[in-house]
């Protein structure tokens, strides 16, 4: 087809509404401001490991992944469904002992919550398999901590089990989040895994890229401002397009529009160096039962080369003061304190400051046509519906079926 469609970023959503179109049978053109895809969604290769850039793992159950991704190919490796709990100087542990047999007693004695708890958590994943994500967005919202209270969970259990693990999920530590998006979360938890590839995240936005055959990515292109059919980028030049569709925050580049989220969640995410004994029996992640004084939110040891020291990853979500050279003190002492782990050498640390977009209402899905700004501008990112991998994909789908449905008068 000849009309002159434009993607401004290639971050996952891009990526998608790029396949997508080109299923159409256009050849969209890609200008992404970076030396490389991924937008949010990046790895770094230091000191021969690899880094994400922030703490990230892919939900297998997630309905748009499992529809554009080669899990395969991807050579994904999972964490085990459970999670060490550290308090008061011991090691707890919850599970789910139906995947993993050897849980089930470390599970019903963990002194995470009461026994009524535990089978609580049974109970709302039975409830959450049988109802549809439809429905999920369809109720009510209130704050994740009101759900788990009215569902009647334990201060225990939602303090040291709760409250830091969907910290490092909703980026934000009071569990404020809707409760449509912890439903959502929840039921994908309990129909795949977490996974990561082995070789990163970044091989995630790699592998869409590599299926595009008509789609042309230019790089370090970065857009200043985008007018009605024109990019107008820093150097001063311009582009012009029939539609565009914009993969990247708008706000800051569409004259006048209104911010579509209310701010940015941030987070830290520190890389360390340990001997390997330092390594988790299981691929689980490790959280800190809520506390007041730690900044510490949570830990995991990504896979590596069979190597006598291992890779350790450490998110810190609360917000503080410190300068880096004392944060990366502060969070040593706290591995030792907390955790019993020893570092060897810091390697990175990542400073994440628009990690999450802070909605005040969050959906699954939109009609295409709500995706139309302008005549010729369409927005796609998870911005539009809710912070997830899975609503960037759904975006970047919705964005370029409303550009064809524009152009063709055919509506899916």
């Amino acid at each position: 087809m000849d009309k002159k469609i434009v993607i401004v970023g290639a971050g996952v959503s891009g990526l998608i509404a790029a396949q997508q179109l080109e299923k159409y049978g256009y050849s969209p053109v890609i200008y992404e401001a970076d030396k490389r895809v991924g937008g949010r969604v990046q790895s770094d290769e230091v000191e021969g490991y690899v880094l994400d850039r922030g703490f990230q793992v892919l939900l297998s159950a997630y309905p748009m992944a499992k529809q554009y991704l080669d899990y395969k190919t991807l050579n994904i490796k999972s964490f085990v469904s459970g999670s060490y709990i550290f308090k008061n100087g011991e090691q707890l542990c919850i599970g789910d002992p139906l995947r993993d047999i050897s849980l089930l007693w470390p599970t019903i004695f963990s002194k995470v919550g009461l026994f009524s708890d535990k089978l609580k958590v049974f109970k709302l994943r039975q409830i959450l398999k049988k109802k549809t994500i439809d429905a999920i967005f369809k109720d009510e919202e209130v704050t994740t901590l009101q759900y788990l209270q009215r569902f009647g969970f334990s201060e225990a259990i939602i303090n040291n089990f709760f409250k830091p693990f969907f910290t490092g999920i909703f980026l934000e530590t009071e569990l404020r989040t809707s409760s449509r998006m912890f439903e959502f979360i929840f039921k994908m938890f309990g129909e795949g895994e977490a996974v990561i590839p082995k070789k990163g995240i970044q091989e995630i936005p790699n592998q869409l890229l590599s299926k595009l055959k008509q789609t042309d990515v230019k790089y370090q292109q970065e857009v200043e401002t985008i007018k009605e059919h024109t990019l107008v980028f820093k150097d001063a030049s311009k582009v012009t397009f029939d539609y565009c569709i914009v993969a990247t925050e708008a706000s800051g580049i569409i004259p006048n529009m209104a911010n579509a989220v209310n701010g940015w969640k941030s987070t830290q995410t520190l890389y360390f160096e340990v001997d390997a004994s330092m390594v988790f029996k299981k691929h689980m992640i490790g959280l800190l039962a809520a506390t007041d004084d730690a900044l510490v939110n949570s830990i995991s040891f990504p896979h590596t080369k069979n190597t006598p020291n291992k890779l350790l990853s450490v998110s810190v979500v609360k917000q503080h003061s410190f300068n880096e050279f004392e944060l990366i003190k502060r969070i040593a002492e706290e591995l030792k304190s907390y955790f019993n782990i020893t570092t060897i050498k810091h390697l990175k640390t990542y400073n994440i400051k628009k990690a999450l977009p802070n909605l005040d209402t969050v959906a699954y899905s939109v009609y295409p046509s709500e995706t139309q700004l302008t005549n010729s501008i369409y927005l796609a990112g998870d911005t539009l519906l809710n912070g997830s991998l899975n609503a960037a994909m759904v975006s970047g789908e919705l964005a370029a079926k409303a550009i064809h449905e524009k152009i063709t008068g055919y509506v899916e």
